[in-house]
């Protein structure tokens, strides 16, 4: 069992301004030319120190995870294979493709390697450029091996040091992003040091390294500053033209880097129609924006070998619909309230239809299934209907993917961060609200570009769309709390922000009597000071038992998690493992995880033999699981998957049945003849055992 234990014997001034201001100054400076020599070096000033601030927030940042990741494992100090081990489940996956690379004797060797995998899955050799997103571990050896560091730097130190490099970028994109809000770099700061005291709710990177978002939100954070610039009126066709390759590049590495990126670009179409449809936008910067993520999404495509999976995506079929259907209703933003509203739930009802057709369309013609049960997990959670389905409900049983727990809000108050989110988010709710009903009521033709400047004034594009974002974004937090991490760290943003604004600053005055330093100070300099280790002796015992007794080419057969970690630190091959976004892996992993159901000794042999397996390790975590409640045991998952009655007390489905085996789990270290026949007893700690499958039968 993973654990981490104590160590023995160690104790502003505006950027930019509105256009309309920018007029009124021009005709002041052109009577005060030293006023406007003054002002140019005011800027300057404010852009040199801001700037200079950003980038040692984020190094600064960026040294306080690396070192709470040192204190917590002591991983300067631990054994190679310890360090591996703490890659937990899929980080150790992803992981090992980055080490497989440095150890192949030349480049075109490991990609060889990558694209005609044979040791990920047993008996099938797929290409892993297509199935998973690790151009980033190929990047990162390509330049490990080019710069000469070798001497200097060890690999595993070289990857989370990139990776915590990455945290510095992330943090110094926020505090852009809100500087370009707010006008003033203050915002920024307070923005980048609310992320830091609320880094429980805002990064797990420290504990999670290779984890596939912590290499795509610093992307996310970039593409989100620039398209906060992008929409600024009145730009210079240089800045638009450089900020929309910004948006192109961003986006593209953000697709790149995490399997999840489709369904985030949704969420963030959704805020572009959203605008668009209330006016609130300009249409043409929206269709930019609708085919930059197109294109960027296509792009990733090809690289990773037409990847069907991306083709199928709503994304895709989303923003088709949009742009088709807005060609078919030319005239959607003309006529009066009522009328406009009327065309306005009319569009909304043919896009939604236009997108389920294409996407179904699309599926048909590509066969995808891979994505299914990412829908049958959303369909039982949002109430559409229970289900038995085995994958659905392994994510319904995870905390990750439940609802975000109330103590978080707890955590974000004691920083006096929601209180701020919650009041910011009040205010420009109210002005979204006045201005999309003011842009409903106009029943001209066309916006004049007076009308179009008094609302933007209420509410600029810019805000207007950090608004929506956080909106959604916060919606799909509170279903899922995997995902809070795009809130809380956009909450940050939002909340600095608003309380920058000058018309805010004398409502934030008032309420000081609620400050309190420790608020303002939670902990971080016991958590700098607080130095444990990494340990787990028996994963270790395990990882070198495998690696001294088992021969190179030796099959493993367990849980997605551990085998995860078997692959990285012993290399040997996997029946499956946990990157789950393909349909024939899950039915694999399924059948797999019949060792911990009532099966026969007889069934679940010829279960692993069929993929090849000549080891099968049993954990007794899972064997005896009481981590969830009853229902969401994987035995349980298991149980009702095959029909048969949950064991305990409590109530079963009328149509379940007692089973008519034992749990093979618990009966096979009893050393039965029906076992023993099958299964010889090779290894055995307090958490693991490994049995050995007889060839003869």
């Amino acid at each position: 069992m993973i654990s981490i234990r104590q160590r023995k014997g160690v104790k502003t001034t505006e950027v930019s301004e509105d256009y309309a201001a920018q007029e009124a100054n021009v005709k002041l400076e052109n009577k005060l030319p030293s006023g406007c020599t003054t002002r140019k070096l005011w800027k300057l000033l404010s852009f040199t120190v801001g700037g200079t601030v950003a980038l040692c927030i984020g190094l600064l940042t960026s040294v306080y995870l690396a070192t709470l990741h040192e204190n917590d494992l002591w991983f300067s100090n631990i054994k190679e294979v310890e360090r591996e081990i703490s890659f937990r489940t899929e980080c150790g996956l992803y992981y090992s493709y980055y080490k497989q690379m440095l150890q192949a004797p030349t480049l075109m060797q490991g990609f060889h390697g990558l694209i005609y995998d044979n040791k990920t899955e047993s008996m099938r050799t797929i290409n892993l450029l297509q199935r998973m997103n690790i151009y980033q571990e190929v990047f990162l050896s390509i330049l490990y091996r080019v710069l000469p560091i070798q001497k200097y730097l060890e690999p595993v130190y070289f990857y989370i040091y990139t990776l915590f490099g990455l945290q510095a970028i992330y943090v110094t994109a926020l505090y852009v992003t809100s500087w370009l809000l707010s006008g003033t770099w203050l915002s920024g700061l307070l923005a980048a040091f609310w992320y830091v005291t609320n880094r429980i709710d805002t990064t797990r990177v420290e504990f999670t390294i290779p984890l596939r978002e912590n290499w795509a939100l610093p992307f996310f954070a970039i593409q989100i500053a620039a398209i906060t610039y992008f929409l600024r009126p009145n730009l210079q066709p240089l800045s638009e033209r450089l900020t929309l390759l910004a948006i192109f590049i961003s986006t593209f590495l953000f697709s790149l880097t995490w399997q999840f990126n489709q369904f985030m670009m949704l969420m963030q179409a959704l805020v572009l129609f959203t605008l668009d449809s209330l006016d609130m936008l300009p249409a043409v910067k929206a269709t930019w924006l609708y085919g930059i993520q197109m294109t960027g999404l296509l792009l990733v495509c090809i690289l990773q070998f037409f990847n069907s999976m991306i083709l199928g995506s709503l994304l895709i079929s989303f923003n088709l619909s949009v742009l088709i259907a807005r060609k078919l209703q030319k005239n959607l933003k003309t006529g009066s309230f009522l009328n406009r509203l009327g065309k306005l739930l009319l569009h909304l009802f043919a896009v939604l239809c236009l997108t389920l057709f294409l996407n179904n369309i699309i599926k048909k013609i590509l066969n995808l299934k891979s994505d299914e049960h990412i829908f049958k997990f959303l369909k039982a959670k949002f109430g559409f209907g229970a289900t038995r389905d085995f994958d659905a409900n392994l994510y319904l049983c995870e905390e990750a993917f439940g609802l975000l727990p109330f103590n978080t809000f707890g955590r974000l108050s004691d920083t006096l961060l929601f209180y701020a989110y919650i009041f910011v988010l009040s205010i420009t709710v109210m002005a979204a609200l006045a201005v999309a009903f003011h842009n409903l009521s106009d029943s001209t033709s066309q916006q004049s570009t007076g009308q179009m400047g008094k609302c933007t004034i209420i509410l600029k594009p810019e805000t207007a769309y950090n608004l929506i974002h956080t909106i959604l974004f916060g919606f799909l937090a509170l279903s899922t709390m995997r995902m809070k991490y795009l809130w809380t760290s956009h909450m940050c943003v939002f909340a600095s922000f608003g309380l920058c604004s000058p018309e805010i600053w004398e409502l934030l005055l008032k309420s000081l009597h609620l400050y309190n330093p420790k608020r303002f100070w939670p902990g971080m300099m016991d958590e700098l000071s607080e130095l444990r280790e990494f340990y787990d002796p028996d994963t270790v015992e395990l990882m070198n038992w495998i690696n001294s007794n088992t021969p190179r080419k030796a099959v493993f057969a367990g849980s997605m998690q551990l085998l995860a970690g078997v692959k990285l630190c012993t290399g040997r091959t996997l029946t499956n493992h946990p990157h789950y976004e393909d349909n024939s892996l899950r039915e694999r992993t399924k059948a797999v995880y019949q060792i911990y159901a009532k099966r026969s000794p007889e069934d679940v042999h010829a279960l692993l033999r069929s993929f090849g397996a000549d080891y099968v390790i049993l954990e007794d975590s899972i064997c005896y699981e009481r981590r969830h409640q009853r229902g969401c045991r994987l035995r349980d998952l298991l149980d009702i998957a095959n029909g048969h009655m949950m064991d305990g007390p409590g109530e079963n489905d009328p149509d379940l049945k007692l089973a008519g085996h034992p749990r093979f789990c618990e009966e096979i270290k009893k050393n039965l003849p029906p076992y023993t026949a099958y299964f010889t007893r090779v290894f055995q700690n307090k958490t693991f055992h490994v049995y050995k499958l007889s060839r003869n039968k």
